[in-house]
C-alpha cells in the first residue's frame, strides 16, 4: 500500500496540520512515512500545501509528482494541482470554496462541502478534519484511532478537550464520502 498525497490550500486552513496527522499516524502504524511542507511568503492567507507519503514499502522521495490522492481546500490549488493527480486517482475538493468542478475526466472526483460541514458543528476552523474524515473513508491510509492518537502528539496535551470535536468533524467528513 502506497498512497501519494498533495494537500493544498490557503495557510490558516490546516493543510500543514492534516500532513502532520497523517504522517504521525503513519508512525503509529509502523508503515514509513514522508511529510514535505511548501509554503508561500504569507504568515496567513497565502498559499500551503504539503506532499505525504504513507506506505507500507520504502519511500525512495518525498517529493509527489503523481498523486494518488489530493485534498484541495480552495480554487487556486484546484488550479495548480489537480494535472498532478495520477490517472484514476481521486481528487477531494473543499466544495464551501470552490464553486467549479475538476476538468479531469480521468479521476475520481468527491465534492465535499468541508465548511458547510465545520460550520454545523459549532467551529470553522475543522473544515481540515471534515476533509481528513473523507479522505480516510476514501482510501483507508490509516484509521481514525491513528488520527486521534497522532492529534496530542501534533497539538499537545493542552488541546486534547478538542479531540471530541475533531472526532466528530472526521466522522462527518466521512459520512459526506459514503452518502
Amino acid at each position: 500500500m502506497e498512497e501519494r498525497l498533495i494537500i493544498a490550500g490557503f495557510g490558516g486552513q490546516g493543510v500543514m496540520s492534516m500532513g502532520q496527522l497523517l504522517t504521525y499516524s503513519g508512525m503509529v502504524e509502523d508503515k514509513n512515512v514522508s511529510w514535505l511542507p511548501s509554503y508561500g511568503p504569507e504568515m496567513r492567507g497565502g498559499t500551503a500545501n504539503c506532499n505525504v507519503i504513507v506506505s507500507t514499502g520504502l519511500i525512495g522521495s518525498p517529493i509527489v509528482t503523481e498523486a494518488s490522492t489530493a485534498i484541495i481546500m480552495n480554487k487556486p490549488s484546484l488550479d495548480k494541482f489537480e494535472k498532478d493527480v495520477a490517472k484514476g486517482g481521486n481528487i477531494l475538493i473543499n466544495s464551501s470554496l470552490i464553486d467549479k468542478k475538476t476538468s479531469r475526466e480521468d479521476v475520481n472526483a468527491y465534492y465535499v462541502p468541508a465548511n458547510d460541514i465545520a460550520n454545523e458543528l459549532g467551529d470553522s476552523r475543522i473544515a481540515n478534519m471534515v476533509m481528513l474524515g473523507a479522505y480516510l473513508e476514501l482510501t483507508k491510509a490509516v484509521k481514525i484511532d491513528s488520527i486521534i492518537e497522532a492529534f496530542k502528539k501534533v497539538f499537545g496535551e493542552s488541546k486534547s478537550h478538542l479531540i471530541p470535536l475533531n472526532q466528530q468533524a472526521l466522522d462527518k467528513g466521512a459520512e459526506a464520502i459514503r452518502g
